[in-house]
């Protein structure tokens, strides 16, 4: 797991290193990136139906107006997923992202296990497989 810290609109701050413990599936999207504007729904379910053994982390790779983020979520009917902001891109750098969204699932122990770059149906069998390495 990287060492990097998110901020929300609120100005709350995450560790990426805090969240060792459990699984962690790490996804960037912007809100110009329709692809990722798409997969949101499907990454919502994917937490709801995940809660309390892999954590969905989407973070915004928006620059400037980090407020808008939360909203727009709020706005699609996404509930489960925090509105976690890299305004510098700093992620989508580490990563190496060609293109978003960008998805990352770590292990429990902050291991990468997989990374997938460009959109996925976040809830049919073979995404439960991919998500299982992790578990």
């Amino acid at each position: 797991m990287p060492d990097f810290t998110l901020t929300d609109p609120a100005g709350k701050e995450l560790h990426l290193k805090s969240l060792k413990g459990q699984p962690v599936l790490v996804n960037l999207w912007a809100t110009w990136c329709a692809p990722c504007v798409a997969e949101l729904p499907a990454l919502d379910k994917l937490a709801e139906s995940q809660a309390g053994k892999l954590k969905v982390l989407t973070v915004n790779q928006d620059s400037g107006a980090p407020e808008k983020a939360g909203a727009f979520l709020k706005q699609r009917g996404v509930t489960r997923l925090e509105p976690w902001l890299d305004p510098k891109g700093d992620l989508a750098f580490h990563y190496e992202a060609p293109s978003l969204p960008m998805t990352v699932l770590y292990d429990a122990a902050g291991r990468e296990v997989w990374r997938i770059a460009g959109p996925r149906e976040w809830g049919d069998a073979e995404t439960a497989k991919l998500i299982a390495e992790a578990q």
